[in-house]
């Protein structure tokens, strides 16, 4: 007899499942959002988002939904696809960032100097120079 492997799933829930989740877990109505929003989101849009019938909300709704629920916006538009989260994207996407080739355990503000000084020394560069 083999032995059964737990096939458990690690699917991310959709935008619209997460939000409905927060809102279920924060014990509110589809209404009671509309009028915390001050009818930003009105609570037939929100019952869409929720079963995925819409499935990238404006900016707006997504920051009105982040405040009221006290979530991170950038989650959100994560989950939107209006960002792509930092850990998905490989080296190559990082065009520009101090950190592809430099070291690896730069702070922040130090490689906002870094990326100052490359652009120093970029705009010292002529066209014709040989570098």
């Amino acid at each position: 007899m083999l032995a059964r492997t737990d096939e458990r799933s690690t699917v991310k829930p959709t935008l619209g499942q997460y939000l409905a989740s927060i809102r279920t877990d924060r014990k509110m109505t589809l209404r009671e959002v509309e009028e915390a929003t001050n009818k930003q989101v009105s609570n037939a849009y929100l019952s869409q988002i929720e079963n995925d019938k819409i499935q990238k909300p404006s900016p707006n709704i997504l920051h009105a939904l982040a405040e009221l629920y006290a979530i991170s916006f950038e989650k959100l538009m994560e989950m939107a696809g209006y960002l792509t989260s930092p850990t998905t994207r490989d080296d190559s996407e990082r065009h520009g960032r101090v950190a592809t080739f430099a070291e690896h355990n730069l702070t922040a503000e130090e490689e906002a100097e870094m990326i100052q000084y490359l652009k120093f020394i970029r705009s010292r560069k002529r066209p014709g120079d040989k570098t």
